[in-house]
């Protein structure tokens, strides 16, 4: 007894919906290994799940952009808008400007110069020349700077040693004056510290005489 016809709608069931995009997904991408390799196709197949999930099945000999640009040119359909176009556009014209460049840092630091005749080489002998000129300015400039930087450290230093030179003297004539301080203290408080005998006896006036 055979099987019975599937009618082709959705599956509500979301269980038997997944085992059903299992089941299908795996037959159809092997049928599309199938044909690449019995019939030598370029085959290109994208599936995405209801979650989003990928699926997908590219000939080994190929890649998907070679396929949508081959099927672009055979079906006539644009398959990038104006946008992409003028993107790849410029992604190509700033690659060449980088090639350009590339080319013209290799002649600057003097490599592939053998291929060049005179009149190319000029324009690098002028390029060349300039800039060693602008090198050489600030060169003088760097060393201004240096120049002038050196003097106000110089300075600086000799206002430092004044600064310790005048402290080192303030130093020396406050313990002078310390000393001669104390000498003075002392020769006050010396007559009292001389014996009995030797002190100077004040000056009285002679009593006998007013009798």
């Amino acid at each position: 007894m055979g099987r019975g016809k599937i009618e082709i709608k959705r599956i509500d069931n979301s269980t038997n919906r997944q085992v059903t995009f299992s089941k299908r997904r795996n037959g159809i991408m092997k049928k599309a290994r199938e044909i690449n390799v019995l019939c030598d196709a370029e085959v290109s197949l994208i599936v995405f799940s209801s979650t989003g999930k990928l699926a997908e099945f590219i000939s080994p000999n190929s890649t998907l952009i070679k396929i949508l640009d081959k099927y672009q040119t055979t079906s006539g359909r644009k398959l990038w808008d104006a946008k992409h176009e003028y993107l790849k556009s410029e992604v190509d014209r700033v690659k060449k400007e980088n090639d350009s460049m590339q080319i013209e840092l290799r002649h600057l630091k003097g490599e592939d110069l053998t291929s060049l005749n005179p009149k190319e080489l000029i324009p690098i002998e002028e390029a060349l020349s300039n800039g060693l000129s602008r090198v050489r300015e600030k060169q003088s400039e760097v060393v201004k700077v240096m120049k002038k930087n050196g003097r106000m450290l110089e300075e600086e230093n000799k206002r430092l040693n004044y600064i310790l030179l005048k402290t080192q003297q303030m130093d020396i004539e406050g313990n002078g004056r310390e000393l001669e301080n104390e000498y003075h203290q002392n020769t006050r408080d010396y007559p009292s510290q001389m014996p009995f005998s030797f002190r100077v006896q004040p000056i009285q006036p002679n009593l006998q005489e007013n009798k």
